[in-house]
């Protein structure tokens, strides 16, 4: 539970942005030796393994699928043809083989997101009122532990293999859903860009390492030791996170007594203490969740194509190897880790030497991610005659799409944290919507035209991330709202 009002420490009015929170209690010197960054980096580990986990079947499909021939390349040449064929024996000869085309292999790539459209907003409103710590732990086990089933579905069939995956997006969902709780009594506002990023930024992190070493694990082994190795490692961190994290400082039995005192003092002057009633009415008018939402919709939809489809576009469209495919996919997410990390650090800093109100902080990042990748996405069916431009220019415009985490991606937080895990539940509930369309878009535009198709999967994605972006510049604030501040009568 929360600190009671006899415990505030506030400094200053609030109300703007939060521009006075550098008037609060110094934090212990610990830096990033702290509990609470400790907890962070638990979350890394936890989004690191979910995310090798939810992206392990996009790298592994590559060699599932039994292409017998090749579609011709203007930029292909001879030599190149015979050696990715070559590779394709190989990798066929080591597992079984699905005869899938496009269209269906879009359906099986955003089949885990189904079933989980709706089941965000009761995780996030129930993680809120109990706590993160078993949502989160129950989540990362059950998606671990269904891993270890993909290979036996695949060859039952398509149908069983989506059975899995809609089951496996559902416990995916806990785990992306359940952990916003904890930083509403974890994160000073001062710090709460950094341990956000550092946390969401394992994400990345676990995308770049399932391309890097999926590729070489199918042409290998064999394909179905990619679920097998990374379902593993899932249940690893289960194993970690349970004894290890708690949903409150106040119960950590490792904290130090400064650090205890830093936070509650930190979050003294919110009114943080999550309940059953919901404020919907008051939301529902609220423009700048509006804001937020829409950002969240456009930006996501970006994610879920770019992750469905980079290792298939590198080895499709540039034709490289199954294996030299997934160390290349994984070079944008190393690339979008390292911007996350430091996007939240920036902006901390930003924040507490008061060179920019977080209003700012927020527009300016979330402009930067979104025309950075756009301006870099629009070109790439125009440079793809060299696969080292293309290359370059994919993992630039991933890399941008980073500095999205510390702008409109975390405002929700800024803008309600009493209703935090609420709120990234709802949210959560158009990601999955993004996550279940955008594959499935993509896959339609692929099979229609292999060429074009590319082509307008890439403007399309570019046209909605500016859209959500003009929205947010326009509507977009970053003060917590009157709504938020207490209970009111137009509760749920």
């Amino acid at each position: 539970m929360y600190p009671e009002a006899d415990a505030k420490t506030t400094v200053g009015d609030s109300s703007h942005d939060n521009s006075s929170v550098g008037t609060q209690a110094k934090p212990p010197r610990k830096g990033l030796w702290s509990v609470r960054h400790g907890l962070a980096f638990m979350l890394h580990m936890c989004n690191f393994s979910m995310y090798t986990q939810q992206l392990h079947l996009n790298i592994a499909i590559t060699a599932m699928v039994n292409q017998t021939a090749l579609q011709s390349q203007p930029n292909a040449s001879v030599d190149a043809q015979d050696n990715w064929n070559a590779t394709q024996e190989e990798v066929q000869a080591r597992a079984s083989t699905y005869n899938w085309n496009p269209e269906l292999r879009g359906i099986i790539l955003s089949s885990h997101n189904y079933g989980s459209i709706f089941a965000p907003l009761p995780v996030g409103f129930v993680a809120g009122v109990f706590g993160a710590k078993y949502v989160v732990g129950a989540g990362l086990f059950l998606t671990s532990f269904l891993s270890f089933f993909i290979p036996l579905s695949a060859d039952a069939g398509v149908a069983a293999l989506i059975v899995v995956r809609v089951i496996q997006g559902l416990s995916q969902d806990m785990v992306l859903t359940g952990q916003y709780s904890i930083w509403v009594r974890w994160a000073p506002p001062l710090e709460r860009s950094q341990l956000v990023s550092i946390a969401t930024s394992g994400a990345m992190l676990g995308s770049f390492l399932v391309y890097l070493v999926g590729g070489f694990i199918c042409q290998s082994i064999g394909w179905p030791y990619v679920f097998y190795i990374f379902g593993g490692i899932g249940c690893v961190c289960c194993l970690l996170w349970f004894p290890l994290a708690y949903n409150d400082p106040k119960d950590h039995p490792f904290i130090s007594a400064d650090e205890k005192r830093y936070i509650t003092c930190s979050l003294a002057q919110q009114d943080n203490l999550p309940g059953w009633s919901l404020p919907i009415k008051s939301m529902i008018k609220s423009k700048p969740l509006w804001a937020i939402l829409i950002s969240y919709i456009c930006q996501y939809y970006t994610s879920k194509t770019i992750l469905s489809y980079t290792p298939t576009y590198i080895n499709s469209v540039l034709q490289f190897s199954v294996r030299d495919s997934g160390i290349l996919s994984s070079l944008p997410f190393i690339a979008t880790w390292i911007t996350m990390m430091l996007g939240g650090l920036l902006a901390d800093f930003l924040l507490s030497r008061k060179i920019f109100r977080l209003v700012t902080i927020r527009k300016i990042f979330t402009a930067t991610g979104v025309l950075g990748s756009s301006a870099l996405f629009i070109p790439l069916h125009w440079v793809r005659f060299s696969r080292s431009t293309t290359i370059v220019f994919l993992v630039l415009a991933t890399a941008f799409t980073g500095f999205n985490q510390s702008g409109a991606l975390v405002n929700f937080i800024d803008v309600a944290p009493r209703y935090t895990s609420f709120l990234k539940g709802f949210f959560q509930m158009f990601v999955f919507i993004d996550g279940a369309i955008a594959p499935t878009i993509g896959g339609i535009l692929i099979n229609q035209d292999s060429v074009l198709g590319w082509r307008n999967m890439f403007l399309i994605v570019s046209c909605i991330n500016i859209i959500g972006l003009i929205f947010y510049l326009i509507l977009g604030q970053a003060h917590e709202q009157d709504w938020a501040k207490e209970e009111t009568v137009t509760h749920l």
